[in-house]
């Protein structure tokens, strides 16, 4: 079991305390896992596993208790026999009607630690902000980094080089339990379908009563296949309306809104550098996990341009970076982002196989006059830095402590 250390040591210092721990993120991402290493950390300072009360609500044994009132009366049923600080883990929440009100009531009336995963943005934040109000702390989950991948996959493989490493993930993606499955094809294929109807069933269809299943899997298809490209609303409805569906364009919206929520696509605004203002139109998505845009719908290879941005923008949010798309005038920067007071640019492409590309991926910075780091990221392995702007191959930057 990997330590997920990022992870962690954003959690470590709010074990013990009264605030309640959230980890949100999509579905078979870790979070689980989060929760279990939660669980032996406690368990190395002192804390007895007897003061733990766990729920899993995807168990079918938890299913009588999927309402606020008896999953409440169970836990103070159990925690009764437990002398000293209650420590609770409920993993999916969003499966128990009215729970937010069922982990106020504990928060309030009991010594206890609360920790609950999900995978439901809105639920969880829109339900827990009325109920807990700011007694809440909020982390996110995604699937493997490249490193955590190779980490593994080197485990079960010890032998094989970092290209051949870098190439299974382009495919596989970063799903914790691929290792499992020995990263083999097939099967991990077949895993992540799985994984994919899961989200799109349970975590839109259902939670958000969608009828019309077919006109949501044509505007999922659509965005998968765009990935990184910067479109608008009404261009899928244009799509759709040239397949002989007519939609409305905010049904459009809700319909990739309600995938956001349900962690399947991430949004980027743009950023105009020179007017220093967000734009309101034409965002770009990216997946969650670049192994399930495989699975569903093929063409990582055939697309490596847009799934080498996708990795890098997944790596970019799961290191704490707020990321906007930079446009200069007709002109953009895949990657604006900052942290605190850091802040970085990065340029993702393919390879620089011609001094045309070369001078369009580097040259992209002439209008950006500050000193904060540049970076143009591809899969060559020859260093093309210049003019004080950095060129690293992927695998390298992806694996680098830091960017600055």
């Amino acid at each position: 079991m990997i330590k997920r250390e990022l992870y962690m040591s954003r959690i470590r210092p709010f074990i013990g305390t009264d605030l309640v721990k959230v980890m949100t993120g999509i579905r078979r991402c870790g979070k689980s896992v989060m929760l279990d290493l939660i669980k032996e950390e406690l368990k190395e300072s002192g804390v007895p596993e007897t003061q733990f009360i766990a729920f899993n609500f995807e168990d079918m044994r938890n299913a009588n208790l999927c309402t606020a009132q008896t999953l409440h009366c169970e836990v103070v049923n159990r925690a009764s026999e437990i002398s000293g600080k209650v420590y609770l883990f409920f993993d999916e929440i969003q499966e128990v009607t009215d729970w937010e009100k069922c982990i106020n009531s504990l928060r309030v009336e009991m010594d206890c630690d609360i920790y609950i995963t999900g995978s439901n943005a809105r639920l969880l934040s829109g339900e827990l902000a009325t109920v807990l109000g700011g007694r809440y702390v909020e982390f996110t989950i995604y699937p493997f980094s490249y490193a955590e991948f190779m980490e593994l996959y080197k485990d079960i493989f010890p032998d094989v080089t970092d290209s051949v490493v870098f190439q299974k993930y382009l495919t596989l993606g970063g799903m914790p339990y691929l290792a499992n499955l020995h990263f083999v094809e097939e099967p991990s294929r077949q895993y992540l379908t799985d994984v994919y109807n899961s989200v799109v069933l349970n975590d839109v269809v259902k939670r958000n009563k969608i009828r019309d299943i077919d006109l949501l899997t044509r505007i999922v298809t659509y965005v998968i296949g765009n990935i990184g490209t910067t479109f608008a609303a009404t261009s899928i409805t244009k799509f759709l309306k040239n397949e002989r569906r007519t939609v409305a364009t905010d049904t459009v919206l809700n319909y990739i809104q309600y995938c956001v929520s349900a962690y399947l696509f991430y949004q980027v605004k743009r950023q105009d550098i020179q007017g220093k203002q967000i734009l309101s139109t034409n965002e770009k998505y990216y997946m969650a996990d670049h192994g399930l845009r495989e699975a569903v719908f093929g063409g990582n290879m055939r697309d490596i341009n847009l799934v080498l941005e996708n990795i890098v923008y997944m790596e970019l949010l799961r290191r704490g970076y707020a990321i906007t798309v930079g446009k200069i005038g007709a002109k953009e920067i895949d990657f604006i982002c900052q942290k605190q007071e850091q802040k970085i640019y990065v340029q993702v492409t393919y390879l620089l196989a011609s001094e045309e590309t070369i001078q369009r991926e580097f040259g992209i910075y002439e209008s950006v006059r500050d000193n904060f780091p540049k970076y143009v990221v591809s899969m060559d392995e020859f260093d093309f830095s210049r003019n004080g702007i950095k060129h690293k191959n992927i695998r390298e930057f992806l694996l680098m402590k830091e960017w600055n």
